[in-house]
């Protein structure tokens, strides 16, 4: 980890994070050692043919073995520089609990625990001093693919705004959302399913900040049109710019490329930048080299840099010309 955050310091980035390091899987580290688990839980397929399997939750209460705000605190001991942290959202947890239920531990009562330790979570890395908290919910386009009916999607934001109105304005402002059609082993598992099903939902979720794929959606166009009409005034979106599942180095010049197409559509006092997904979001993916992956950190920042730059000027030309 220590070297992690060494390596994201000098790319220059303004906000770093812990990259993950210590964590299991960015989706069971709260679940990891607990007792109460089988390992035949919902299994998520890749587009490769790999798969995915969730845990079984077998008994209640349903609690949080490891909070995020423990990898914040570990990370904070080796930078002083603005930390922003990944929780995994209730939504996903939600999957632990079996279809055909627990004896004695309802349904209901488990979301009622899984609320809790989820808000838990959240509000420990904000109490920690996390600049901001992104909450990861790559299961909302999987979702439609699941339920083509927008059933299943319309319970997790749902369950997720559940968590996230216990979350002063103030609060909200420092939180976020990653979505994104998965990203393990060079595979996604939903990229097939239109963002225009996802998006108009997304933005009901009580928070800030979007962090969403875009490097390697094959009509960045359409989509960027749908969020420039449906972002509302209060929210930000970070664009992808950086395909982590593409062994192809971005250059700065591509990345400020995007970052121009997206300004386009998006205010640019609404705009930011981040990767697709994660470089290895399961401790045993080892398909994206270490060296490329900073490489790749490093092109976002810098054309990031130069698009903000490129867009400045543009805004000052424009201010003269009317002037």
């Amino acid at each position: 980890m220590r070297d992690t955050i060494r390596r994201l310091e000098v790319t220059g980035s303004p906000v770093i994070t812990d990259g993950e390091q210590t964590k299991p899987s960015f989706v069971g580290y709260p679940i990891y050692g607990a007792s109460n688990l089988a390992f035949d839980g919902v299994s998520i397929p890749f587009a490769d043919g790999h798969t995915r399997q969730l845990p079984r939750l077998t008994a209640g209460p349903f609690r949080y073995v490891t909070y995020a705000a423990s990898y914040l605190n570990a990370a904070k001991k080796l930078t002083d520089r603005p930390l922003k942290q990944a929780v995994i959202s209730a939504s996903a947890l939600s999957l632990l609990y079996p279809q055909d239920g627990i004896p004695g531990y309802s349904r209901g009562q488990f979301l009622e625990d899984l609320i809790d330790e989820a808000e838990k979570d959240i509000r420990g890395c904000l109490d920690a001093g996390a600049c901001s908290v992104q909450i990861d919910f790559t299961e909302g386009r999987l979702a439609l693919k699941l339920d083509p009916s927008g059933g299943l999607l319309a319970q997790f934001i749902a369950l997720n705004n559940r968590v996230l109105e216990r979350f002063s304005s103030e609060e909200q402002l420092r939180l976020g959302v990653h979505s994104c059609p998965g990203g393990d082993q060079d595979a996604t598992h939903s990229a097939d399913v239109d963002y225009a099903g996802l998006l108009p939902s997304l933005f009901e979720l009580k928070v800030t900040n979007f962090y969403l794929q875009m490097a390697s959606e094959p009509k960045p166009q359409q989509v960027l049109e749908l969020i420039g009409r449906t972002i509302q005034p209060r929210q930000r979106v970070f664009v992808g710019v950086i395909d982590p599942i593409n062994p192809n180095l971005e250059t700065a010049a591509e990345v400020c490329a995007r970052v121009r197409q997206a300004a386009e559509y998006i205010p640019v006092s609404q705009l930011g930048t981040t990767d697709d997904c994660g470089f290895a979001p399961f401790l045993d993916d080892t398909s994206t080299a270490r060296e490329l992956a900073f490489s790749k950190i490093a092109a976002r920042v810098q054309g990031t840099a130069m698009a903000a730059e490129q867009l400045r000027r543009l805004s000052v030309a424009g201010v003269a010309a009317n002037s």
